[in-house]
């Protein structure tokens, strides 16, 4: 297709906050959740900018207790992980490995296994 952009729009250069790194859970345009690929500035992107995924499974970080697998995470306008629906937007569930591991926690800091959810 001449008109084609982006063959794969799930990895994009977006506008993050200044500081991003790589790995980051960021909130695009307040209503999409991603994973920040690259550092802020950094893999052919601009200041301000960062690639981002918006698809898959990533080790995401939360102080929160997760007592389930398929729990809902959500995003604060500050790009932080949590449990707390109220004024945050759906990050995603939690998803556990084959091996059952990584979709709960205790409270306190730790990751879970999130899949991101669609915008």
């Amino acid at each position: 297709m001449r008109n084609e952009r982006f063959n794969d729009g799930d990895h994009i250069s977006a506008p993050v906050p200044t500081g991003t790194l790589s790995g980051a859970p960021v909130l695009i345009f307040g209503r999409i959740p991603g994973v920040a690929a690259t550092k802020e500035g950094e893999g052919g992107n601009i200041a301000g900018r960062a690639t981002v995924w918006t698809k898959g499974v990533y080790d995401v970080a939360t102080t929160d207790a997760v007592a389930a697998e398929g729990t809902k995470l959500y995003i604060t306008s500050g790009n932080v992980v949590t449990t707390t629906a109220t004024s945050n937007t759906l990050f995603g569930e939690t998803l556990a490995d084959a091996d059952g591991n990584g979709a709960t926690k205790s409270s306190g800091a730790g990751t879970v296994h999130v899949r991101l959810a669609k915008a």
